[in-house]
């Protein structure tokens, strides 16, 4: 076997493992049920909001901290905090106690971006299409796999709702220590990037983030520190100076090539007009994905929703069909005006879909409705993703992508503190806050209906003038 596809399959494995967690889909029955005894409004306005502003507090702190330990340490940390998580869901009772595991979920999804960053450092950029499908493919079979066993041991009363947390821990423990023996990485994007010398001829020649001026100014500046730790001209360096030089020279470069990534990705309008759709509604979207369990036992309180497993389970493979059918969408149908009025049309149809699971009595059609509305997300965040991915280099996606979540994380914590907060501005109940996520969407579609009229006001603005100095050319001159 290929040594890239060795590491592939051994982080794939860890992938799986960490995606079984088949107690997630009851997750808001079993902690109103009769094991925890908790209200629908100490969970849904009280709890859940400490996990969303936990991710936000930690999403930056562990992008940076991920590269600077070189990708394992935070995998690691990621199937750790899974322990933690499930441990408490399983063995305490209170409110507090859900408060604090809260803050350890936030960390278990912060330090997720780690999972997807590994493999880029560790195999040869010519199999990193091939990789990244990999590991979205254990994501996606571990999530189905959960979904699945959770439906079927429910439906047939195998376990209960508390039972299903044994099986979320031991596969978290599992994920743990598989991660133990994943290699190690020697290199990271910015604080441990190889040298030009280090760097293999095809790496050499591939595109780059960086402009060829940042280049030249990055040696230049790794010149200048070569210099001045070799010149024979100056007193030698104590040896706890002279790493206390290198820490900070190779902080300070790194720390200089994450803004020139920054600034040289979002300059792009291209990458500028996709990100913003990306960040809004991604943040709508995860705010939906938490609540939505509060909203279907809302509907119909006299009966539990039995089928929140299988809708997962559906949804999963759903949305792989679809995201494989968006990678196929012809690009040249993505023009400006067309990017635009698909954006639109998507978010109309997302937010319409979510109206309608709000607005109904009929679980089974609110269960349909939410599908909708993820099948339609699906689609187009892989489409955007995919545009995103084209303007930008390989360099610059860890980046990219990572601010990206932490602006929709950002405006998730708006949404939450605004309608969902037991001490925000409106503290709305479970049907008004799902009111307000679908107008979010209804208001994206408005926004890219407003971008795209700009836009075509613009280029009918440049052609009539075209035209008429197109004509003042043409007309004879007088003698």
């Amino acid at each position: 076997m290929q040594q890239w596809l060795k590491i592939s399959l051994l982080v794939c494995t860890f992938g799986f493992l960490k995606e079984i967690r088949p107690s997630e889909p009851f997750i808001v029955d079993y902690l109103a049920g009769p094991w925890r005894n908790l209200t629908m409004d100490q969970i849904v306005q009280e709890a859940f909001p400490i996990g969303t502003y936990s991710y936000l507090a930690q999403l930056a702190v562990i992008f940076l901290v991920t590269d600077f330990l070189r990708y394992k340490p935070i995998i690691i940390v990621n199937g750790a905090a899974g322990i933690i998580v499930w441990s408490m869901l399983t063995w305490t009772t209170s409110l507090s106690a859900l408060k604090v595991l809260e803050i350890f979920y936030g960390t278990y999804c912060a330090a997720e971006v780690a999972y997807f960053s590994y493999i880029y450092a560790k195999v040869d950029r010519e199999h990193y299409q091939k990789v990244t499908s990999h590991t979205r493919a254990a994501i996606y079979s571990g999530r189905f796999f959960a979904a699945s066993l959770a439906q079927l041991l429910v439906y047939f009363e195998a376990m209960d709702y508390r039972q299903l947390n044994y099986l979320s821990l031991a596969a978290q423990i599992s994920a743990t220590l598989w991660a133990l023996f994943l290699p190690s990485v020697p290199t990271s994007m910015y604080f441990h990037r190889a040298t030009l010398a280090e760097q293999s001829p095809d790496d050499s020649t591939a595109v780059q983030c960086t402009s060829t001026t940042a280049v030249a100014k990055q040696a230049k500046v790794v010149e200048i520190i070569e210099d001045d730790q070799s010149d024979d001209s100056k007193p030698p360096m104590a040896p706890n100076r002279r790493v206390q030089s290198s820490f900070r020279s190779r902080l300070k470069a790194a720390f200089v090539l994450l803004w020139t990534h920054f600034r040289t990705s979002f300059t792009n309008r291209s990458v500028l007009q996709w990100s913003i759709w990306y960040a809004l509604a991604m943040a709508g979207y995860i705010q939906i994905l938490a609540y939505v369990q509060a909203l279907w036992s809302s509907i119909d309180a006299t009966q539990p929703a039995v089928w929140n497993g299988a809708v997962e389970a559906a949804l999963t493979l759903l949305g792989a069909i679809v995201a494989l059918l968006a990678g196929y969408l012809h690009s040249g149908f993505l023009k400006p005006r067309t990017s635009l009025l698909s954006l639109a049309l998507l978010s109309f149809a997302a937010g319409g879909a979510m109206l309608l699971a709000t607005n109904t009595g009929n679980l089974i059609v609110s269960y349909l409705g939410y599908m909708v509305f993820c099948v339609l997300y699906a689609f187009a965040i892989t489409v955007v993703s995919a545009e995103i991915a084209k303007n930008i280099s390989d360099d610059c996606f860890g980046l990219v992508f990572g601010f990206n979540t932490l602006v929709a994380l950002s405006l998730q914590t708006l949404l939450t503190f605004s309608v969902t907060d037991a001490d925000g501005w409106f503290a709305l109940d479970v049907f008004g806050q799902f009111t307000v996520f679908s107008c979010y969407f209804l208001v994206l579609g408005g926004i890219y209906t407003a971008f795209l009229v700009a836009e075509s006001l613009a280029a009918w603005w440049s052609w009539h003038v075209a035209r008429g100095n197109s004509r003042s050319r043409q007309q004879p001159r007088r003698g």
